[in-house]
């Protein structure tokens, strides 16, 4: 395949230093010798995959799996939680997903103890029965009697927000376009007497130069029963750069106040505005300089997750009026040697999420901090969307790797009791074992990893494993239930989850560690984890994959690059890997706080000496690997692939296959349940295929 893909060499200098490369041509995605080199490949890649034996058993188990008649409530949200049930007036709202339906749907109930009576309200499958068009989020007027929804469509995660009527589900008001983005995201705000609403606003053709309309992220007021033309911009401010500003818009569950937490990019630093819903603007509670990473209401007061003095969380209390700031704030939970997560309240009560390098904790205390009470959870499980229903009650989900998610109301009465919206699945990975190990990294660090294996599964090296990770922007990997994860381990197959430097297990930190110019601890702590795998005799080197996306994708490809020898296929699922041109693409931008700028010297050269598609070797013996990308992906633009793939087939001197899937979707956010049996299928099929199983055994 190399011989057919043409190199043109262009070199850019930065800060004195000359790089060239050959492929920067496939960055032209509408050019017609991008799109033919691209059909190229799509075509290799499914005559590779379709010809191999486990495929069609692999293709036919994912999809037992991953269409079986099931109920699961809310839905996972790309590194921020699950979406979970919300009260509004008389009514819950909650997001259900029930196969073969493509899409999850908007249900409305009378109450969480019986899920009987659940009621459509907003149906994306009615709206296009491929599945195209997703719910990126909702957002119940506190009366009940409306629901915003955002809409985007094939995976660009360009929502149009939508507020429709929730007895009939019938479209009512305006519709107003760009409220979220594949880079800033997108939410708003209902006025507490459901009056209208405060919107995010991405600018549109005309306002801003066409290069500038992923960025400049703006808030809006909206009237209901005004057209769009009467609606007025109420920025909060002044934000720390509004090139790259994220507002996270929510109000008071008094509905007297409106909170915005402002993000600088991805960089997880924060500006805190609030604002009256009635007379009166915004004025800032918190700097980025004090460190408040959250921001909750309750009763009369503002509680913020603060991480000033505490890399593992603190909790400030600040009376909610008008004017108030962190300087009014009071410790009433101290810095202790778990991490805070998150935080909801309610008029007497303050609930503090805890996480512990992977699975979770919660204590309860009152609103001043005292009688503090641990809840009991099953152990080694993932507590997910913490939030408050109403005055006097939260809502949270609780799952692990073998038991599915349950959602919990925890009312001021402790204790916490069971809703009747759990998730129902025909399979039971209950017997499987877990266990939490922990390997040794470049530097001595000490990183946790959870090891998923069928129950009495040898350690004499001959199981085959599968070994996946993170390690970015702060984000945790925790336990969760998915079930597809039987197609491996019914076949005997091993599952090993790293908890690596750069994510949020250990606090801040933690995270710090795994960052900008310290970006490669990651990278080492993940080759710990594999040389513990094979050392500990759970698997061998030819018996083990490794598989990654998007951050755990240039996870995947920055080892490839630098330990070639440590498993016997790599899968990099829409990786970053030309570090040095990431932030030319807009949400390179964003997250050039996280991953770092090639602007700053320091930073290109950490750059530089990991970023992947710099660092392919010509005449290296690379093993089988599998690259994924999307066209319409906002978050990593598909050249980022194409280039690895380029480049891995021109330099390697092996013959283990380097293959390339580009989808017409986008980073895999909203996929409907056909594209992720057919993204599973080629996945399973590829790891089955070089690590020598026949297939899977389920069916």
């Amino acid at each position: 395949m190399s011989d057919s893909t043409p190199r043109i060499p262009v070199s850019t200098t930065y800060h004195g230093v000359t790089v060239t490369e050959d492929y920067r041509w496939l960055e032209d995605a509408g050019s017609e010798e991008t799109r033919t080199w691209t059909e190229a490949q799509n075509a290799r890649t499914s005559a590779v995959l379709e010809r191999l034996p486990a495929y069609g058993a692999v293709r036919r188990r994912a999809e037992e799996l991953v269409k079986a008649e099931s109920v699961s409530w809310g839905r996972a949200s790309y590194g921020m939680g699950f979406e979970g049930p919300q009260s509004a007036g008389s009514t819950y709202f909650v997001l259900k997903r029930e196969p073969p339906r493509q899409q999850p749907f908007l249900v409305a109930l009378t109450g969480l103890d019986d899920a009987s009576d659940a009621r459509v309200v907003v149906d994306p499958n009615a709206i296009e029965e491929s599945g195209a068009t997703t719910i990126d989020w909702f957002a119940p007027s506190p009366d009940g009697r409306l629901v915003a929804v955002s809409l985007s469509s094939h995976g660009t995660e360009q929502g149009t927000l939508h507020v429709f009527d929730s007895a009939s589900g019938g479209l009512t008001d305006v519709t107003v376009p760009r409220v979220q983005g594949g880079t800033a995201g997108g939410s708003m705000a209902w006025a507490g007497d459901s009056s209208g609403y405060w919107y995010t606003r991405g600018p549109g053709a005309g306002e801003r130069p066409d290069e500038e309309l992923d960025f400049f992220q703006e808030v809006w007021s909206h009237a209901l029963g005004e057209p769009l033309d009467r609606d007025r911009r109420d920025e909060p401010g002044p934000v720390a750069d509004p090139r790259i500003v994220q507002h996270h818009l929510r109000a008071s569950g008094d509905g007297r106040w409106t909170i915005d937490l402002a993000q600088r990019g991805d960089s997880g630093e924060w500006q805190i505005f609030a604002r009256p819903q009635g007379a009166g603007g915004w004025w800032q509670v918190a700097e980025i300089a004090d460190k408040c990473v959250g921001a909750v209401t309750g009763g009369e007061a503002l509680y913020l997750l603060s991480r000033a003095g505490a890399p593992r969380g603190q909790v400030l209390r600040l009376p909610m009026t008008d004017g108030a700031s962190v300087a009014h704030a009071r410790c009433v939970v101290p810095v202790s040697e778990t991490t805070i997560e998150s935080l909801a309240a309610t008029d007497d009560r303050l609930w503090v999420l805890d996480i512990d390098g992977g699975p979770s904790g919660m204590r309860v205390c009152d609103a001043d901090g005292g009688s503090m009470t641990q809840v009991d959870i099953p152990p080694a499980s993932a507590i997910e969307s913490l939030g408050a229903l109403d005055a006097h009650e939260v809502v949270y989900a609780v799952e692990s790797f073998t038991r599915p998610r349950v959602w919990w109301r925890g009312p001021d009465e402790l204790p916490p009791r069971a809703t009747a919206l759990r998730d129902e699945t025909p399979f039971d990975l209950s017997s499987c074992d877990v266990r939490r190990e922990l390997a040794t990294s470049a530097d001595g660090t000490r990183v946790p990893m959870t090891i998923i294996s069928p129950r009495g599964a040898p350690r004499d090296g001959s199981a085959a494993a599968v070994l996946t990770g993170y390690g970015g922007f702060g984000i945790s990997l925790k336990p969760r239930f998915d079930p597809t994860e039987l197609l491996w381990l019914e076949a005997g197959g091993v599952l090993a989850v790293a908890n690596l430097r750069g994510g949020g297990e250990y606090g801040e930190e933690w995270h710090h560690a795994g960052r900008l110019t310290a970006k490669q601890h990651v990278f080492d702590d993940f080759v710990a984890c594999a040389g513990h795998l094979v050392e500990s005799g759970v698997t061998s080197v030819d018996r083990l994959a490794v598989i990654g996306g998007s951050n755990g994708g240039l996870l995947i490809c920055a080892v490839l690059t630098q330990h070639p020898e440590i498993a016997r296929a790599f899968v990099a699922l829409v990786p970053v890997v030309d570090m040095l041109r990431a932030e030319l693409h807009p949400n390179g931008e964003f997250v050039s706080a996280e991953l770092g700028t090639v602007r700053e010297p320091e930073q290109f050269e950490a750059m530089r000496a990991y970023s992947p598609y710099h660092n392919v070797r010509d005449g290296a013996a690379y093993p089988a690997t599998l690259l994924t990308g999307g066209e319409s992906d906002p978050r990593v633009d598909a050249y980022h692939p194409k280039k690895m793939a380029a480049r891995l087939q021109a330099a390697t001197s092996g013959d283990e296959p380097i293959l390339l899937r580009i989808e017409p979707g986008g980073h895999g956010i909203g996929r409907s349940l056909d594209e992720a049996v057919t993204s599973l299928a080629e996945v399973y099929t590829f790891i089955f295929d070089r690590l020598g199983l026949a297939g899977p055994t389920g069916s």
